[in-house]
């Protein structure tokens, strides 16, 4: 070959017969060296490819874009694609190159805006990014993969070439019975996480997966919860952002290992039998020049118009929905979690930011949809279409939204006009209940209504109720501070807060640290304060959330009928002056739960509460127990119902601050 140009060009012609991978022999003053040229081998992509690419119907477009390794035509190396339809130009480039855009041009596949090559003699471990000329011969900052699989640890943020996820799996009997299952009728109580903050190492840096499966997994069976939600885990820059503003939707973060280590938690905890959600963020990313904004020169994710491709809250792109690749780009990602790292669901977040166009926005800064709405009918679809997708090739997945307006149907089918998750966040009750309790105890009577008015709407969705990091940040404190009274009454009222939670229609979440009582806010840059677990008060906080736990899934009256209106039934719904409530809990079989909750620091003695039953009902939690930190007032453990005096009731001693439940005994 000869020397075309002084910036590196050479030109010769070489005589084949048939195609087959050409080496050279290069060098120069630093050395010598043998190089596979690319170009000699064929594309990966066929066009059933590019047939479903363009129809935005691909379902498994994390098997052909990104960076893979595989064999092509007798050779080893690594298969990249990327869709950038209005670049001029996409090069590959990372130390194997130099970093030089001119050494691996990509092929442009023109009916899709796919760019791909295959480089061979490329393995696993190399970091890697896009170098892109937009449509107006402008070089833009190098792009991260959107398809990545890996990505260097921030602050770099290149991503890096993954081989398949070698683990091989042991959770069919957990996926098969979930598979199987009606979530809607099985104990679900999450125990929400952010992976690096829960523990560290005594140096403050990051727990492995390894390291947390280790930890972590005992401690939530120890504690009871059935599943571990954790907050976004998917790669991204800011630490600040907790996860919420993603570079890498494919990526697990480095933060805590390799791909295979996160597969690895993950089947630790399903062997063990508890579930693993991800946050999981399709709403917005964040604006990093090496990330999706302005991909290849132009609006390709986001809307060009910043009235609707502009966050003002965060600062951040909104994806646009109308664009059937970004949509197929982020249902792909949802498939992808299920499929390759077996997770058992996805908690949307902000959905109530993309269903509404002028969420946020004033009037003029936001415009219509085509029918002179606020709704965001775009987002509206691609939700629908997420949860059918999902719901059809993995029926052992739930989604959930995080969804904070009164927009119908969050969780009812497709079919039926629905959006179609399987549950949703109830943040009236998380609300309602919070403030009720910030009250002084004298002044709860006045505000009674704001815990009897949420069963009004209790079984109008599938609810989650959800006491998460949101609560617990920003100066709103630790749950325990936002209970009212001194330090005693603060205790005494989380207790029952806890145990009227687990007794109240709705599956659970709790954001760690609060199931011991964490008296400091929660930072994302330090570990939670486990050394509260060495004091009784907040021990016992511990033991409460254990024990009801433990009830809520031993008892089918307490989960079976979350989402049914039959499984309810108010016992004492109007005595505002003691501010106490009681009601039953029914199970399918026709058994039942009778929980009551007196919410001032005065004992109720001879307190007359309505049963289901004549006979003994026995106390099966008692959250004034010494065993709890509290008073040790009760009913020695059994109540008599009996019908005189017209109805059948029960006389008994309500503990103050506490919440009892109940338990017919058969003779």
């Amino acid at each position: 070959l000869s020397r075309r140009d002084d910036a590196g060009f050479f030109e010769g012609k070489v005589s084949i017969r048939k195609r087959q991978p050409l080496r050279y022999h290069a060098g120069n003053a630093g050395g010598d060296w043998w190089l596979t040229d690319p170009y000699s081998f064929g594309p990966v992509l066929g066009p059933m490819d590019d047939y479903y690419m363009a129809e935005g119907s691909h379902l498994r477009l994390f098997d052909k874009l990104g960076a893979h390794i595989v064999e092509h035509e007798g050779a080893t190396g690594v298969h990249f694609a990327v869709w950038a339809p209005n670049a001029r130009r996409v090069s590959v480039v990372g130390a194997f190159n130099d970093w030089d855009g001119r050494r691996h041009t990509m092929r442009d596949r023109r009916d899709t805006g796919i760019w791909e090559l295959f480089i061979p003699d490329l393995g696993a471990g190399q970091p890697y990014k896009f170098e892109i000329i937009g449509p107006d011969g402008v070089r833009l900052p190098l792009k991260a993969d959107p398809f990545a699989f890996e990505s260097e640890l921030r602050p770099a943020t290149a991503s890096v070439t993954a081989p398949p996820i070698a683990h091989q799996w042991g959770d069919e009997a957990h996926r098969g019975y979930w598979q199987k299952a009606d979530p809607r009728r099985e104990a679900i109580s999450i125990y929400e996480v952010h992976a690096g903050s829960w523990q560290r190492r005594d140096d403050g840096t990051f727990l492995s997966w390894d390291e947390l499966a280790a930890r972590l997994i005992p401690y939530v069976v120890d504690t009871g919860f059935t599943h571990i939600e954790f907050l976004p885990i998917s790669e991204h820059p800011y630490d600040p952002s907790w996860g919420y503003q993603t570079t890498g939707l494919y990526a697990p973060s480095a933060r805590f290992g390799d791909p295979d280590g996160f597969a690895r938690f993950v089947d630790g905890a399903h062997r063990a039998g508890v579930g693993v959600i991800l946050d999981w963020v399709p709403a917005h990313f964040p604006v990093d020049e090496h990330g999706l904004v302005k991909f290849d020169g132009t609006a390709l994710y986001e809307h060009a118009d910043p009235r609707q491709g502009f966050h003002p809250d965060w600062n951040t792109a909104i994806y646009n929905f109308g664009r059937r690749e970004v949509v197929s780009f982020l249902v792909n990602n949802a498939l992808f979690w299920a499929e390759k790292y077996h997770v058992d669901g996805l908690r949307v977040d902000a959905v109530a930011s993309m269903l509404y166009l002028d969420y946020s926005r004033k009037a003029g800064e936001w415009i219509p949809n085509e029918k002179g709405g606020r709704e965001n009918l775009q987002a509206v679809s691609f939700l629908q279409k997420m949860n059918k997708e999902v719901y059809g090739h993995h029926p052992g997945v739930m989604t959930i939204a995080e969804e904070s307006t009164s927009w119908p149907k969050v969780s009812r089918p497709v079919h039926e006009g629905g959006l179609g998750f399987g549950f949703k966040w109830n943040m009236g009750f998380m609300h309602d209940t919070l403030e009720y309790l910030s009250k002084e105890p004298i002044f709860r009577k006045h505000h009674h209504n704001d815990i009897t008015f949420g069963l009004v709407y209790a079984f109008s969705e599938n609810f989650v109720l959800p006491l998460s990091h949101d609560e617990v940040v920003h100066g709103k404190g630790t749950l325990l501070n936002k209970m009212a009274g001194d330090d005693w009454q603060k205790f005494a009222t989380l207790r029952a807060y806890y145990a009227f939670m687990w007794g109240y229609p709705g599956k659970k979440l709790l954001f760690m640290g609060q199931e011991f009582a964490q008296r400091r806010e929660w930072s994302e840059e330090r570990a939670l304060d486990w050394n509260l677990l060495e004091f009784a008060p907040h021990r016992g906080v511990w033991q409460a959330v254990r024990d009801l736990n433990y009830l809520y899934r031993s008892r089918p009256a307490l989960h079976a009928r979350d989402c049914e209106p039959e499984g309810f039934s108010w016992l004492i719904v109007d005595d505002r002056d003691n501010s106490v409530f009681a009601w039953l809990r029914s199970a399918p079989d026709g058994n039942s739960v009778a929980v009551v909750a007196n919410f001032t620091p005065v004992p109720r003695e001879n307190y007359r509460v309505p049963l289901p039953k004549a006979g003994k009902w026995r106390e099966i939690i008692n959250t004034d127990a010494e065993a709890y930190g509290g008073s040790g007032m009760g009913n020695g453990g059994v109540v008599e119902a009996s019908g005189e005096g017209g109805g059948i009731s029960a006389t008994m001693l309500l503990p103050p601050l506490s919440t009892i439940m109940l338990e017919f005994v058969a003779d």
